[in-house]
């Protein structure tokens, strides 16, 4: 495949030897996606909160075990704003499949793929990057239509603008992440610049229009991005990728997700990710139970009774369907 068709130039890091895994960009062309901001009298910048609201090692320590249990899992559609989001994710499913050559065999055909079926470590990195470029949109756009909905009111918003933007950061983040083992192209840009102000503009006035609908469509989304981080942790262990097989996550990651010794090679990257994603799965089918205007954000929420079993910020409450009203409020 070659770089144009992709607009992706792969830059993993270097070996100890001094030869990259693989790359198509000559070494002279290679950039700092995240140079030091070290001025005369500042030193760099830190976040005003700390990062990963779910998964991250500050609050709690997740044991492996409980990302390696996060499961593909589905809600099924029950009103009309429930198909309407769920066909949309569809169609936009079938749409990126054919922007980033994805492919993967049928379920009933696993065992019998072929080789059109096969996902190389170039074509996952297309998929990630392409995916998270738009992925951190729909929680931006909640948070500030949300934002200036308080701002109009003169009311509170009952905490939702925080999970919303912290959705957001944290998606974004899973972008720069990628960006460390790849460099997009011209073209790859282009496509990422032509869905984000199409989908940025869908989205907004969609918002505006049912914010329920847009928060279960958000859950559709996470759960076919839980589907796709699944799949390529299948193909990591099966031996399919080999040149991840010991790639070490990159500095960036391990700093953000506060990655243990021994726990930072591309497939702890890909397990904490997908467990992020499986907590947006349930923040945003949870929001979408909710009453948009009156609810308070359970994940924001200070409980009567802290030892009943409500949501939390961790995923050891973790629920793919989401939390149904009367349970959260």
């Amino acid at each position: 495949m070659c770089p144009i068709a992709t607009g992706l130039n792969v830059v993993l890091p270097f070996h100890p030897s001094g030869s990259r895994v693989f790359s198509t960009t000559p070494l002279v062309q290679l950039k700092e996606f995240f140079p030091r901001t070290e001025t005369r009298k500042i030193v760099n910048t830190e976040t005003s909160w700390r990062h990963p609201v779910y998964t991250s090692l500050f609050t709690q320590r997740f044991s492996e075990k409980q990302m390696r249990d996060i499961q593909v899992a589905h809600r099924e559609a029950r009103d009309w704003s429930d198909w309407v989001a769920l066909g949309t994710v569809r169609f936009l499913r079938r749409s990126t499949d054919f922007a980033t050559k994805y492919r993967h065999p049928p379920e009933k055909n696993v065992q019998n793929r072929a080789d059109d079926f096969v996902m190389t470590e170039r074509k996952w990195l297309v998929r990630f990057i392409f995916l998270e470029s738009v992925a951190g949109v729909p929680g931006m756009v909640g948070g500030m239509l949300r934002h200036l909905r308080s701002l109009r009111r003169m009311k509170r918003d009952n905490r939702w603008i925080e999970t919303l933007l912290e959705e957001a950061f944290n998606e974004r983040m899973h972008l720069l992440t990628f960006l460390q083992l790849a460099e997009p192209g011209w073209f790859m840009r282009l496509m990422v610049l032509g869905a984000q102000g199409v989908f940025f503009n869908a989205f907004f006035i969609s918002y505006l229009l049912s914010p329920r609908t847009c928060h279960r469509f958000v859950g559709y989304l996470e759960e076919e991005a839980v589907l796709t981080y699944s799949r390529a942790i299948e193909d990591l262990e099966a031996g399919k990728l080999p040149k991840w097989q010991d790639h070490d996550a990159p500095n960036v990651a391990i700093q953000y997700w506060n990655m243990p010794e021994g726990h930072r090679k591309m497939k702890d990257l890909l397990l904490y990710i997908r467990a992020d994603e499986a907590k947006h799965r349930e923040v945003n089918h949870t929001l979408g139970n909710l009453n948009q205007k009156m609810d308070p954000n359970p994940y924001a929420a200070i409980y009567k009774d802290p030892v009943d079993v409500h949501p939390t910020k961790g995923i050891d409450n973790l629920k793919p369907h989401g939390w149904e009203r009367k349970d959260a409020i």
